[in-house]
């Protein structure tokens, strides 16, 4: 298992008392697969995926990533974790404006320390891998809704990461480009063994899915084949 959350509980503070955001949830995913991920707006998918991605620290549980257990980890093992071993895609690409397709995916591994022509090399291979070879030297101005996201999910990838978080990448897409970034993902999971995490609230994306599963009031139901 490339990722696993056993039995994690989340609360925040409530007035005088806390809300839970998450109540004993449990969650294994495998290597090259796709786990999908359902839930009404404040069910505790955001919640879901920051805990996944080690950016907030549950109350209680443990998160796995590639092996690794991640409870006490210091600020700076966290943060190297994420850089080596989790890809986050956004909902919203946050491409920095100034920068290339192929500048945007350099950034990342200039933050790892990475060489320049190697990460130049890396960055043409991701962005022919989403189908965006021939715009490497775009800017986000000049590329569309769906090209932005392609640059999103290859950023996502730079440094071989192998979680791979999705939130919502279709939500400011049409149904044909929705689906067309949807297909990638699930493909590029497959091609590069990653154990994908896919919040969506699009329905008609859950047949590419290997596993659904579905949050109500911070609980998860246990996870089902797709279809």
């Amino acid at each position: 298992m490339s990722l696993r959350l056993t039995d994690i509980t989340l609360t925040y503070p409530d007035g005088d008392g806390r809300l839970t955001a998450l109540d004993r949830v449990t969650l294994d995913v495998p290597r090259g697969t796709v786990t999908a991920v359902i839930g009404p707006s404040g069910s505790g998918k955001s919640s879901l995926l920051a805990v996944a991605a080690t950016l907030i620290t549950p109350d209680s549980g443990t998160v796995t990533v590639d092996g690794a257990d991640t409870t006490g980890m210091s600020r700076g093992d966290l943060a190297g974790l994420r850089r080596h071993r989790i890809g986050v895609v956004f909902q919203q690409p946050n491409l920095l404006p100034a920068l290339t397709a192929a500048e945007q995916l350099q950034v990342m591994a200039h933050i790892d320390g990475r060489r320049p022509r190697a990460a130049r090399g890396r960055a043409l291979d991701l962005l022919g891998a989403v189908g965006m070879a021939d715009r490497a030297d775009r800017r986000p101005h000049q590329l569309s809704g769906g090209q932005r996201q392609r640059v999103n999910i290859a950023r996502a990838l730079m440094n071989d990461p192998g979680v791979l978080l999705v939130d919502e990448p279709t939500s400011a897409l049409d149904h044909e480009r929705g689906a067309a970034v949807i297909g990638l993902i699930t493909r590029l999971t497959r091609e590069r063994g990653t154990a994908t995490v896919l919040v969506t609230h699009d329905h008609a994306h859950l047949a590419v899915a290997d596993r659904v599963t579905e949050v109500h009031d911070g609980r998860l139901t246990p996870p089902a084949p797709a279809g």
